[in-house]
């Protein structure tokens, strides 16, 4: 898999969470600067086509990125995106004052769910419990089909497959996409997620989520709540 072929699959990641469209190589030479022809980026996209990274949905469609296709952008494209001044002022903001774990570990979810449109999990310290923030998001969040939406709202009504959910959950983002779900009635989804202190943070969207934008926000508030947990304060 060499550059060009990486920042393609870039491109038809980018413009697919943006638009929900399959995207065609027109679009990607006009709108990513990449300095070679249509003719060349529709080869490159049959490499990686043939490769199982990306498909196309019908004949004459461009081509949508497939769950190994998401799975190498996060692993070779994907940097985590910092949250703006105004942003990270937001969360200081929202989470001063909070006086416990459980008052953190509140405000944190509402938060993380307001900040990027999904469920937000978080797992209180090293306990059993997890609150859960956001679930109205799911019927904004496009899955790929209604009837993807009913397994995943079953699973979140129970405590032991969230905190399954977390149990992976370290000291660097970690992201689950698709099938690498444990349960399966959760692999039309995606987790990003990230140990706090003793506890653990997450998200759980669509595949077909900013996991740029969606791994900066997990990486800034868990480690705003660390520094509770851990006993700084805020």
């Amino acid at each position: 898999m060499h550059e060009r072929q990486l920042e393609i699959l870039r491109a038809i990641v980018e413009e697919y969470v943006a638009t929900e469209e399959p995207v065609g190589s027109k679009a990607i030479a006009e709108r990513h600067g990449l300095g070679v022809s249509p003719a060349t980026i529709r080869n490159e996209m049959a490499v990686l086509e043939d490769a199982g990274f990306i498909a196309q949905p019908h004949t004459s469609a461009g081509r949508i990125p497939t769950n190994s296709g998401y799975r190498l952008f996060v692993d070779k494209v994907a940097q985590i995106k910092p949250l703006s001044t105004g942003e990270r002022r937001a969360i200081e903001t929202f989470m001063s004052g909070a006086e416990d774990p459980e008052e953190v570990a509140a405000r944190a979810v509402r938060l993380l769910a307001q900040i990027t449109h999904q469920v937000a999990i978080v797992q209180v310290q090293s306990s059993e419990r997890v609150v859960l923030a956001g679930t109205a998001n799911l019927a904004r969040s496009h899955l790929e089909s209604v009837t993807d939406l009913y397994p995943v709202l079953e699973a979140l009504e129970e405590q032991v497959v969230l905190l399954r959910l977390l149990a992976d959950a370290g000291t660097s983002i970690n992201v689950k996409i698709g099938t690498e779900q444990s349960s399966a009635n959760l692999q039309s989804t995606s987790l990003v997620s990230m140990g706090a202190g003793s506890g653990a943070i997450g998200i759980l969207g669509p595949i077909r989520m900013d996991y740029a934008s969606s791994m900066g926000a997990v990486h800034a508030v868990a480690r705003y709540i660390s520094k509770f947990f851990d006993g700084e304060g805020m």
